[in-house]
């Protein structure tokens, strides 16, 4: 099979006929093989019963429902273990990705890139998002070495030998960019247009946006915790300066400093950077802890095709067919 395409899903069910039908112009006018993988995140819309609908109209359509909500990135760790093709492009579902592009990433692979990231001029989001993501790109310079020229994107192609080794990653927290980066440095980008979502809202809110930052922040480095470290090293420096500051201005000046407002500013300044550091630690702790209990990434369902003749693959099925073993939460291994 020439591509793969995989995407998430959740509350897209009003997307998805309009996905399939422009995947099929743009695509099936480019390659004679190919596969689009909705993966079905536990969407609490009707996208699982428009994703069996859209199994039985195309034959190139494979629908994966996940047992419980598991989020973006594990959702995309269960259609990359399914995808089959030598080309992976990976994009959301609600059509602000055009399927135009794809041809285009695919054939800039062809020279010789392991990855090649969709890069957006300007994008149809939110301010805040918009910042947001410069910040996530400005951070994964320091924490994976992501060249500067390279805009880091959730509408991408890999290669086949890249999905292999980011597949391998079996934790509880994975951050599909990240993985990547830590896989090759061969990775380039080209333009595309970012368009306006198709139907409905957005999904990500703020703290959902923080809690892919500390996948990132967390998962691929210790910078957090050193950052708390040189906060930690300046406050006390600021302290014994400002502690002889005081001495001179009681001996010289003979004025007592002020006491009750200064006093409460640095115990409640002091303590909210031990939060932070307590916090830092505490989320490296709870990583490594769900790590340990072997927290599954998701748990399959069900995956229907077209083509599959009894219909629906039940979990014992589907575990041996995509060759990996996931567990319901709860369960010893």
């Amino acid at each position: 099979m020439q591509l793969s395409i995989v995407v998430p899903v959740y509350r897209s069910a009003r997307c998805l006929p309009e996905l399939a039908r422009r995947v099929r112009q743009e695509v099936g006018a480019h390659f004679d093989s190919y596969e689009l993988i909705l993966v079905n995140d536990a969407s609490p819309d009707e996208s699982w019963e428009v994703i069996l609908q859209l199994t039985r109209e195309y034959d190139f359509i494979t629908g994966v429902n996940l047992r419980r909500n598991v989020g973006q990135d594990n959702a995309l760790m269960a259609g990359l273990n399914i995808a089959v093709a030598e080309v992976v492009v990976i994009m959301d579902d609600d059509l602000q990705h055009d399927p135009a592009d794809i041809p285009k990433l695919y054939d800039r692979l062809q020279d010789g890139f392991d990855v090649v990231y969709a890069h957006f001029g300007r994008k149809r989001q939110a301010l805040w998002k918009n910042i947001g993501s410069w910040f996530n790109d400005r951070f994964a310079i320091v924490v994976l070495g992501k060249p500067k020229d390279i805009y880091m994107s959730a509408y991408k192609a890999l290669r086949r030998e890249v999905v292999d080794e980011v597949i391998k990653y079996s934790g509880p927290y994975p951050y599909v960019d990240g993985l990547i980066f830590t896989v090759t440095s061969n990775i380039t980008d080209l333009p595309a247009t970012h368009h306006a979502r198709f139907a409905g809202e957005g999904n990500y809110n703020f703290v959902k946006s923080i809690g892919v930052w500390l996948k990132l922040a967390t998962g691929f480095s210790v910078i957090p915790l050193r950052m708390v470290t040189f906060l930690g090293g300046a406050i006390s420096l600021f302290s014994f300066l400002l502690a002889f500051y005081f001495v001179l201005e009681t001996l010289l000046l003979k004025r007592q400093p002020s006491g009750w407002p200064s006093v409460i500013v640095a115990i409640l300044f002091i303590g909210g950077i031990q939060l932070i550091g307590i916090g830092a630690v505490g989320e490296y702790i709870g990583r490594i802890f769900m790590t340990q209990n072997q927290r599954p990434q998701f748990t399959v369902k069900a995956i229907h095709r077209h083509v599959e003749p009894r219909g629906t693959m039940r979990a014992p099925d589907i575990q041996a067919a995509i060759g990996i073993h996931q567990l319901d939460e709860g369960h010893s291994p």
